[in-house]
């Protein structure tokens, strides 16, 4: 394990951001490490997946780089622990193109995933584009979404400021991504989002990538939601054109 200089700049929160970089191939670890500390922060690298559980507690990072294949824990058992105390960007590296490995990853937590080889440069605008993201209301096109907002679909309610969800009187633990998504949605309920319009709403204009990125967490929050492909009771799919919300026909 090492770590970066003591003193990076600061975010815009005035206090150093910090990253974790989880991979068993040491060489590329560095080099993601390089790049992350010649954007400011504190990084800190590990290369077993038992390892990076504690370190991930002890550092309590703003943002991972977590590679799937690590040996003991693999990257998805990682993540899965990590979402248990912390809620941090998650950026999943994987060797293998599989969309099973894709949808696993993304599953327990992951925002974002890139496919090796892959250029340092890519990655560091997916982690810019992440750490843009207001920990507050989504935007929805131009306008954010009003903090404190509570936004209602039947007996699922949203409230916006706090980031909580519940349907009925079940709270919905859901991602930051996750969250983000649905209230990008409920915001404007009626309307159709294009995959570019929710990933410009969510991860910012400037995300580059592959946009099935977002059918990934649609689906996760249907899952969480209850809702299937035949009763699609929330988050419902509009054929050829996107998703939309709403409990009507």
């Amino acid at each position: 394990m090492s770590t970066a200089p003591a003193a990076p700049p600061a975010g815009t929160d005035g206090a150093a951001r910090r990253a974790v970089v989880v991979d068993d191939e040491q060489p590329l670890a560095r080099l993601v490490a390089g790049y992350l500390e010649r954007d400011g922060y504190a990084t800190t690298v590990c290369h077993h997946g038992a390892e990076a559980v504690e370190v991930l507690r002890e550092v309590d990072p703003d943002v991972v780089v977590l590679d799937l294949g690590l040996p003991g824990l693999d990257g998805v058992e990682v993540c899965r622990r990590l979402r248990t105390f912390s809620d941090c960007y998650v950026v999943m590296l994987t060797a293998r193109a599989e969309e099973v490995d894709t949808l696993i990853g993304l599953s327990v937590g992951a925002d974002d995933y890139m496919t090796k080889p892959f250029s340092p440069r890519e990655l560091m605008a997916r982690v810019a584009a992440l750490m843009r993201r207001p920990r507050r209301a989504p935007t929805v096109g131009a306008a954010a979404v009003p903090a404190a907002q509570l936004l209602e679909v039947g007996d699922l309610r949203i409230d916006v400021d706090a980031r909580d969800v519940h349907l009925g009187d079940r709270a919905v633990p859901l991602t930051r991504t996750e969250f983000d998504v649905l209230a990008t949605l409920a915001g404007r309920p009626g309307r159709v989002f294009s995959r570019r319009a929710l990933i410009d709403a969510v991860w910012g204009p400037g995300w580059v990538g592959d946009e099935h990125l977002v059918d990934v967490h649609v689906l996760h929050v249907r899952q969480k939601l209850g809702d299937t492909v035949d009763a699609q009771r929330y988050v419902r799919t509009v054929r050829g054109v996107g998703y939309r919300i709403g409990t009507g026909a």
